[in-house]
């Protein structure tokens, strides 16, 4: 099937059909300049707009600027780079000339970038200069990085990379890839160990264009989107470069954190039609009474919700209040977006839907075989965008891809409709009185109480030494802890899900902890909180 937006690049149920010989700028970057958008706006950050004919001939300057330092086809360049145009400029630049961009968490640490920096050795760093600090301590212990190049108007005796963009050649002939080689690198977020570089190929980026983004979300040429999650991010790579790159729609990039205040006001001010969000980003916007449709963006369409299961009780209040329905699926690094994901005119909350066109679903129980419908397991994915492997990981690899399979770790059923139901990470489930007790159906049921913003839930062991639920709550703004609000709250569970499951411990925090893209790290609050 071929869109009327993409003529040229068709697709099946199963896979798309790429010529052999294939660069992935060249469809989405290229292809636009022939189709009559050189002057229509690709993307709209803190300074101004950028068309399609504009970001063309920055990507072309970008690919030769990366040569001229001394880069050949397969070297790698690292980008820790905030959301303006410059990250889609490096990235695609990149590509084109063959060689590997490897986007990296803007949010880490210094020792987190020594890690990802000597792990990769990339031979090239684009960095924004307010982000230069976390790794200048560090780099005369990489002997392997070469070049530093400065997103920005301050270099620190480095080059900027508007100077060099500016003297570069604006013609560039793509490299000679194929659909099969590796393209660029996403480093998995951690949350359940160190991070793993894994390997993407150019075949897996209109995979997920084609398959999730127009096959379900329905992205269209005259959209507007918006999205909060980061474009190092695996699912912000997408919703901010190849879903809009792919129909030729419009993007804005938000350079800062996405507070719910800075989140709203790109909502206002651009009236962006798609929105991409997480999880905590819906529950603490929809903590404030003043946000609602007439704040935010008019023309919101649709929205869309991964990262972390997305509680029900969530997605109705903001369907209700916004009046966009928020269609919450399950991706991952390793398979670059969404392939489970709820359906226009199908939501439903509480579910991560079902699989998006193109992929294949098992639940498995641990000798590999499926489990009966209703009964929980590990789901394992095949489909179109998987990477092929980790870097330098070769027994996380192989335990990770398994011939066509991926096994993603997570825990779900599906039930009675064929919807597929979360019940939390394998080493996160809770054995309690002999029955599996997931964590994420204790949290969902503790935030759907006015006065719990979240909730994380984790194994304890009583007096006893046997396993019962501990939940950690922050309270919504305003709220106070007290024993006589744990105690309401336990009972509040009880009326929610079988007796059994409700908290045998509520501690009140601040703050929980989290990865730098949003998901909790519940192994840092097991035995208590230790952040």
């Amino acid at each position: 099937m071929t869109s009327p937006t993409s003529s040229g690049l068709a697709s099946s149920e199963h896979a798309l059909d790429l010529p052999r010989d294939y660069n992935a700028a060249t469809w989405f970057i290229d292809r636009h300049l022939k189709q009559g958008r050189g002057d229509k706006v690709a993307y709209i950050d803190a300074d101004g707009a950028t068309t399609y004919g504009q970001l063309a001939d920055k990507v072309n300057r970008a690919g030769n600027m990366l040569k001229s330092l001394g880069l050949h086809m397969e070297d790698r360049v690292a980008m820790i780079t905030l959301d303006t145009v410059d990250f889609p400029t490096v990235f695609w630049g990149a590509i084109k000339a063959g060689i590997v961009p490897i986007p990296l968490n803007t949010l880490l640490t210094t020792g987190d970038y020594n890690y990802m920096l000597s792990d990769s050795r990339a031979r090239v760093l684009v960095i924004s200069e307010e982000l230069f600090d976390k790794v200048e301590p560090i780099l005369a212990d990489l002997p392997l990085l070469e070049k530093i190049v400065i997103s920005g108007k301050t270099g620190f005796g480095h080059p900027l990379l508007s100077d060099l963009l500016a003297q570069a050649e604006p013609k560039l002939k793509p490299a000679e890839t194929t659909r099969d080689d590796v393209a660029f690198w996403l480093y998995s977020s951690g949350s359940t160990g160190a991070p793993k570089g894994a390997l993407h190929l150019q075949r897996d980026l209109p995979a997920t264009a084609v398959h999730y983004g127009q096959q379900v979300l329905g992205i269209q040429e005259n959209d507007i989107t918006f999205s909060a999650a980061k474009l190092f991010f695996a699912y912000g790579l997408g919703n901010g470069m190849t879903f809009s790159l792919h129909v030729g729609a419009t993007t804005v990039l938000l350079k800062d954190r996405p507070t719910p205040e800075a989140v709203m006001k790109i909502l206002k001010d651009h009236q962006p039609t798609i929105f991409y969000g997480v999880p905590t980003l819906y529950g603490s916007i929809l903590a404030s009474s003043e946000y609602k449709r007439s704040t935010a963006s008019e023309a919101l369409r649709v929205c869309v919700s991964a990262g972390e299961a997305l509680p029900e009780d969530v997605g109705k209040r903001w369907e209700e209040r916004f009046g966009a329905a928020i269609l919450d699926g399950l991706g991952s690094t390793e398979m670059l977006h969404i392939f489970l994901s709820n359906r226009h005119g199908e939501v439903r909350y509480g579910t991560s839907g079902k699989a998006v066109p193109g992929y294949e679903l098992k639940i498995i129980a641990d000798d590999g075989h499926e489990v009966p419908q209703g009964e929980m397991g590990e789901l394992i994915v095949c489909g179109p965008s998987s990477a092929v492997a980790y870097w330098n990981q070769r027994e996380k690899s192989l335990k990770t891809f398994r011939g066509e399979w991926t096994h993603t770790g997570d825990k779900y059923y599906v039930d009675d409709e064929g919807y597929y139901r979360y019940a939390g990470r394998g080493d996160d489930m809770l054995k309690v009185g002999g029955i599996w007790v997931s964590p994420f159906e204790v949290e969902a049921a503790l935030i759907s109480h006015e006065m719990v913003l979240e909730a994380a839930v984790v194994g304890e062991a009583d007096s006893e030494g046997l396993i019962k639920p501990k939940a950690f709550v922050v309270l919504a703004p305003g709220e106070s802890g007290s024993e006589v609000l744990a105690e309401e709250l336990q009972k509040y569970v009880k009326t929610k899900l079988a007796p059994y499951k409700y908290p045998r411990w509520i501690e009140f925090v601040d703050a929980l902890p989290k990865t730098a893209t949003g998901k909790i790290q519940r192994f840092k609050l097991r035995g208590g909180m230790r952040m």
